[in-house]
């Protein structure tokens, strides 16, 4: 007797653990250009923030009565884990860190049910509870070339020395923040951007470098089909819409779109936070609506809000939002009238 198939006849081999060693390898051309910039400090927390994740992990799931090597082996904990020491500073206080990684995967993650169930994005909400909680510690950003050796580096994040000025400031968009806010001489923005050790080319000495090994990752994670395309253009165009109209109002006051690009978390939010599918949209417009709106409000959080960037915040908010615009941007069923 012949074994007739049955429909589809090409399937595509899409697993979790797949999709999660593709992010994790899109993302090692950002830490390389992290390293490169602002030296091996990032490699201590990303090894802190993993080891912390996996340990979460296994005890939620040992609580669950949940198979450990099942889920342990799956990858999601350490993409959150690699995301969280990606967004947080990276001479933050190791406690900080392992704080931030087991809050996310204990109570963003599994308390609502675990991968799949979960409605916020696990790391952005490390990010938000620990910036909330630790305003400064979690502001304090090093420049490119750190002039600190490894030995220092690790001293610093350890406790073993103080943390001094030298070691950490504040990123290229809290300095242009502060600098238009606070400053008793009002500057133009040509002339504020002008120190290179601070600002760098476009956004930022040596972050212009790290948003575009982001950028990169990003477009072979497209390219491999293990993202849509609908998050990050919505976001880029969000973003890019709303600089553009501030910038084109007032040059002097308000950054180009291009500095806002390559600042801060703008390219790994477009591509590796806001493309996240399980506390995401589903539908094809609700993909481009998230991504669109996160970058408004990025954009608002950043320039009149309080904090250093505001992609996280953004992120949690349209979250909120995902039932809503689901169900608003349902596509018709086939044969329907709408």
């Amino acid at each position: 007797m012949m074994d007739f198939q049955t429909s589809p006849y090409l399937l595509q081999n899409v697993s979790v653990r797949r999709i999660m060693l593709y992010v994790l390898a899109a993302l090692l051309p950002g830490i390389a250009a992290y390293v490169w910039q602002i030296g091996p400090a990032i490699l201590v927390q990303i090894t802190l923030a993993t080891l912390t994740a996996l340990a979460s992990e296994a005890l939620m799931l040992k609580l669950r009565g949940k198979p450990l090597a099942l889920f342990l082996g799956d990858g999601s904990a350490v993409v959150t884990a690699w995301l969280i020491a990606l967004t947080f500073p990276p001479l933050a206080p190791w406690w900080l860190i392992v704080a931030g990684t087991a809050f996310a995967i204990i109570v963003a993650k599994h308390l609502y049910g675990g991968l799949g169930q979960n409605p916020f994005n696990p790391a952005m909400v490390a990010f938000a509870v620990c910036i909330v909680s630790f305003p400064v510690l979690m502001s304090q950003w090093p420049t490119a070339g750190l002039s600190a050796s490894f030995s220092e580096q690790l001293a610093v994040i350890f406790g073993w020395a103080p943390r001094i000025d030298a070691f950490s400031g504040a990123t290229a968009l809290s300095e242009l923040r502060n600098a238009l806010r606070y400053s008793k001489v009002l500057l133009p923005i040509e002339t504020i951007v002008a120190d290179k050790k601070i600002f760098g080319s476009i956004a930022g000495r040596g972050w212009e470098w790290i948003s575009l090994a982001y950028l990169l990752g990003g477009l072979w994670l497209w390219r491999c089909k293990i993202i849509d395309w609908r998050q990050p253009l919505g976001f880029i165009a969000g973003l890019t819409l709303i600089a553009g109209a501030f910038w084109l109002f007032d040059a002097e006051g308000f950054a180009s779109p291009l500095f806002h690009l390559f600042s801060g978390g703008a390219m790994l939010g477009a591509f590796f936070i806001i493309t996240d599918p399980i506390s995401g949209c589903t539908t094809p417009r609700g993909k481009l609506l998230f991504g669109f709106f996160a970058g408004l409000i990025a954009y608002v959080i950043r320039v009149f809000g309080g904090y250093p960037d505001g992609v996280a915040f953004a992120v949690l908010f349209l979250n909120i939002c995902v039932p809503l615009i689901d169900m608003h941007t349902q596509p018709p069923v086939f044969g329907l009238r709408k």
